[in-house]
């Protein structure tokens, strides 16, 4: 039905005359359509811009297509998201807002958004920012958010801040030397840290952080959940200032 009514559409458009037995585009006689298509070929060649129009209609139908199902996944998994009771939460706890960026030590994308999410939350003021461990670009990742999680266990939320920050920066390769480096600048005791990276309590934070993605239909990093928008990717720090704005005016 959709081909036929869409055959009938350009044909009219086009100024063709609809042959009264070609009630489908199957029906056309070879030359009924052959004469069709190539009207429609000299049309869109003549006027690219019906096809820019078409595209640009179509991913905007699929943006809010993603959307919905995107806050569906958010309003379903919530308590995970927002409030798991072992991620690090940051900026202002009682913020009017919620940041969630799932992101990995690793990827270069987090480590350019790293400066420009500190700068978003610190300016705001009113954003209560939520970090996600997940390591998916090999074991130097997994490594780094070992280490991360156990150091918030061992000696608390301020001590994983800075370790957080130093991974984040960190240029040189995730070795065990190096962690402990990262640790001792910060007046850090690495043994108990590095007794602890391997254990069943950090296994299960990074196990139930990547059966949320898998939920969430996270693939990448880094992915943000701004409320019950899905933000996949990087995204430029005034963007993220416009979708805030957004978030609030809803």
């Amino acid at each position: 039905m959709i081909r036929t009514i869409l055959a009938g559409t350009l044909m009219l458009a086009l100024g063709l005359t609809v042959p009264a037995q070609a009630t489908e585009i199957g029906a056309m006689t070879d030359a009924e359509r052959q004469a069709f298509r190539d009207e429609v070929r000299a049309y869109l060649l003549d006027n690219p811009e019906v096809l820019m129009e078409a595209i640009g209609v179509l991913e905007q139908r699929q943006a809010h297509q993603q959307a919905g199902n995107d806050a569906a996944l958010v309003q379903t998994n919530a308590k995970a998201i927002f409030d798991d009771g072992y991620s690090w939460v940051g900026g202002n706890p009682e913020g009017d807002v919620t940041l969630v960026e799932f992101m990995d030590y690793r990827c270069s994308y987090c480590r350019k958004a790293f400066d420009e999410v500190a700068r978003l939350v610190g300016e705001d003021g009113n954003i209560r920012f939520v970090v996600k461990e997940f390591p998916i670009l090999g074991e130097q990742s997994l490594m780094a958010s070992r280490f991360a999680i156990a150091t918030k266990m061992v000696a608390g939320d301020a001590a994983y801040k800075k370790v957080h920050d130093a991974l984040m920066t960190m240029r040189r390769n995730v070795t065990e030397a190096a962690l402990r480096n990262v640790a001792e600048r910060f007046d850090l005791d690495p043994a108990p840290i590095m007794e602890k990276m391997d254990s069943d309590a950090v296994n299960a934070i990074i196990r139930k952080n990547r059966e949320l993605a898998q939920r969430l239909q996270i693939n990448g990093t880094p992915t943000f959940v701004l409320e019950d928008r899905m933000l996949r990717g990087y995204v430029p720090l005034e963007n993220m200032v416009q979708i805030v704005s957004e978030v609030r005016a809803d």
